[in-house]
């Protein structure tokens, strides 16, 4: 007798196939059966009426402490989320030393909060992964943070890498890829990746292609430059051979309105050269960073110290000013910073909980300053801890991505904060409610694809995104008619409607619309796949 039986749900399989219906059996964590009148199960679940799918990857996930310091993991597995991809946007916890966890921890304590009293007990890829399989809610795995491997090598110093520290960080690298990371991610608007040259981006690609990972590199600019940016993800995959996966792949700001398909053509012309190029996406329009994130990137060599000193010195001040609203600064994507444009949504400070939901303009004109020194006295009061909501995207751009064939599901979900971004609770059953049913950008089974069977094919996956006899059992059951993001910029911390039943491994998490107590997640490692 199976564990599980599932009747009367249409299933669509995460290939992008019409549904059919079908009975689905799980037994021991696996799909077992798939077809007509099964025999009976412990447990039987009557699912006419729902849609029987693989549970969602989300390509882009910043729960690398959240994870393990909140793990009943409400915001995501309530989307229907079962494997999330950690170590973004190159800021992350393994492979690391002690002072370099001193330095990110207080760089993107933004995305990740401070948990108290927490365990940083590993130091390689290895140990974060055992970690992990100590109890999760759903599965993780884990790209190599390229800037973390700088920073323990080379500092946060502007400049080449010598050919020792490049030998170095390759060493690292190989050592962080044999330990089951999926591929590496930079992120070159952060120090100190940034700081990489196209060369030295291109010899780690190297290695990760020869180990079967992907390169997913948040790039230069998503502004001013972006397509340049994304022209040299495309030229470092070329020439390193390394598949390519362009995370939250946004064409934002003012210069880019309407300019998705230029994005568009860029892929397809990649693609048909013979290049392995895939994208992410979220469903909105506001981006999520920190807020110290807008600063030129000159601003930041030498570490959060050497960049508050700047902040505090009042000529200093006067140039950072300057270059943001009149020149344009790299940390703004190229663009001249529009502060009704930047909302606040989250402090390490609790003493500036005031700021949270307002945008810095707001705060100016409430406190009678210029809102270029609001934003230096806030950054400064907060320890650069400071989390925003970035409203520069365009809705055409958004639905033009999207809808094409190298497209998968990821949420860039930062979950601390007083107003995270509501994608940190509703990306998925958005894309469902929003862009399936009521605008019809994406028919039903090919938005599943995007979101399930693409994703895993991208991880390499061979037991995973599909709902396939032996596949492991992540399983999300919805209502097509109902299923919907309730998440909003106001209230962003809010369990969507429509989806009652998720497993992951087999194991409900959701069952009946309610948080079970289970942490049947476990890390998932190259060497798995």
């Amino acid at each position: 007798m199976a564990d599980l039986l599932i009747t009367g749900a249409t299933v669509l399989d995460g290939t992008g196939a019409p549904g059919f219906t079908a009975d689905v059996a799980v037994d021991a964590g696996r799909i077992v059966a798939i077809g007509n009148d099964l025999p009976p199960a412990g447990r039987t679940i009557d699912a006419t009426g729902l849609v029987l799918c693989p549970g969602f990857i989300d390509m882009h996930a910043h729960s690398d402490l959240q994870i393990l310091a909140t793990p009943d993991h409400t915001a995501k597995v309530s989307q229907g989320v079962t494997l999330e991809v950690l170590g973004q946007d190159g800021l992350s916890f393994a492979p690391i030393d002690d002072p370099t966890r001193a330095a990110i921890r207080r760089q993107i304590a933004g995305w990740n909060g401070e948990p108290d009293d927490f365990d940083f007990s590993w130091s390689t890829v290895a140990g974060y992964l055992d970690r992990l399989d100590q109890g999760i809610a759903c599965n993780a795995a884990y790209l190599v943070p390229q800037g973390t491997l700088r920073m323990m090598v080379v500092g946060t110093e502007n400049r080449p890498a010598t050919p020792a520290e490049q030998a170095q960080m390759v060493d690292l690298l190989t050592q962080a890829m044999r330990d089951g990371a999926v591929g590496m991610s930079s992120g070159l608007t952060y120090t100190p990746g940034m700081f990489a040259t196209t060369e030295e981006l291109v010899e780690l690609c190297r290695v990760v292609a020869q180990h079967g990972g992907y390169y997913s590199p948040h790039q230069r600019s998503y502004g001013q430059g972006a397509l340049d940016a994304y022209a040299e993800m495309v030229e470092v995959a070329r020439r390193s051979g390394c598949p390519l996966h362009l995370t939250h792949a946004v064409m934002n700001f003012g210069p880019n309105q309407g300019r998705g398909a230029d994005l568009i053509a860029m892929i397809d012309k990649a693609l048909g050269d013979g290049l392995d190029v895939t994208t992410d996406t979220y469903p909105y329009l506001p981006g999520a960073t920190t807020l110290a994130a807008t600063l030129p990137s000159w601003t930041a060599e030498g570490g959060p110290d050497a960049q508050l000193d700047r902040l505090r010195d009042p000529a200093t001040r006067a140039r950072i000013a300057h270059e943001m609203e009149q020149v344009g600064s790299d940390g703004c994507h190229g663009c001249v910073i529009e502060w009704n444009t930047i909302e606040i949504g989250g402090v390490r400070n609790p003493a500036l909980g005031d700021a949270v939901g307002r945008t810095v303009e707001d705060l100016a004109a409430r406190s009678g300053k210029p809102a270029a020194d609001v934003f230096f006295d806030l950054l400064i009061a907060d320890d650069l801890g400071t989390s925003i909501l970035q409203h520069v995207g365009h809705e055409e751009n958004v639905r033009t991505i999207m809808q094409h064939s190298s497209h998968t599901g990821g949420s860039d979900a930062i979950l601390v904060g007083g107003k995270p971004h509501p994608r940190s609770w509703g990306t998925f059953p958005r894309y469902l409610g929003r862009y399936v049913r009521e605008l019809g950008v994406l028919e039903l089974a090919d938005c599943i694809h995007h979101l399930t069977g693409r994703p895993a094919r991208r991880l390499r996956l061979t037991d995973r995104g599909l709902v396939r006899e032996g596949y492991h059992a992540d399983l999300v059951l919805f209502d097509p008619d109902t299923v919907h993001d309730t998440a909003t910029f106001d209230n962003p911390r809010q369990q969507a409607e429509g989806i009652p039943y998720v497993f992951v491994n087999g194991v409900p998490v959701i069952d009946d619309g309610h948080r079970t107590d289970a942490l049947p997640g476990r890390a998932i490692r190259r060497t798995d796949v």
